[in-house]
């Protein structure tokens, strides 16, 4: 078997897949990832353990493309997290954070995209690498179902302000 996975492979491989599963039931049920409820609690501890674990899973021996995408995971995660304390953010913070937490669950499904169009099916996995069209196709489908959500979120969040008048 070429593509079997280290010890360390399944840890990383299992913290990710209930990662992104607990962010598709927050994206589900609510609409989007809310940070302070339990799923969004639970979803950025596992992404955040991911990401980490991704430094010790390395192919080559050094970073890559799914590396850089964990360090920007990393480095989002903190800011949409706290967007609605950050006065830079003003009015739009509640986009920032919906918007971003959803960028997170989508950085973290490109890399198991590419990972699973090239270990799967074990025998004879579906792509030869990154750039087999498999998987440009698949990340193009991916690219596309997240700009749809986001979109939707967006709207959704802008209808919800409309609507919305202040108590007097």
């Amino acid at each position: 078997m070429p593509n079997h996975l280290s010890t360390l492979g399944v840890i990383h491989t299992a913290i990710s897949l209930i990662g992104v599963a607990i962010g598709f039931i927050a994206l589900f049920q609510d609409g989007k990832i809310i940070p302070n409820t339990k799923n969004g609690k639970l979803y950025g501890i596992l992404t955040v353990l991911a990401c980490l674990s991704s430094f010790l899973v390395m192919k080559t021996g050094h970073l890559s493309s799914a590396h850089n995408l964990s360090i920007l995971i990393l480095i989002l995660l903190p800011i949409v997290y706290y967007a609605p304390s950050l006065r830079i953010f003003g009015s739009k913070a509640d986009y920032v954070q919906t918007l971003g937490m959803t960028a997170t669950l989508f950085f973290s499904l490109v890399p198991a995209v590419v990972e699973t169009l090239t270990r799967l099916p074990v025998e004879q996995p579906l792509a030869d690498g990154p750039d087999s069209p498999v998987v440009k196709t698949g990340l193009l489908i991916l690219l596309v179902l997240f700009i749809i959500i986001m979109i939707y979120q967006a709207i959704k969040l802008k209808s919800r302000r409309k609507g919305f008048t202040p108590a007097m």
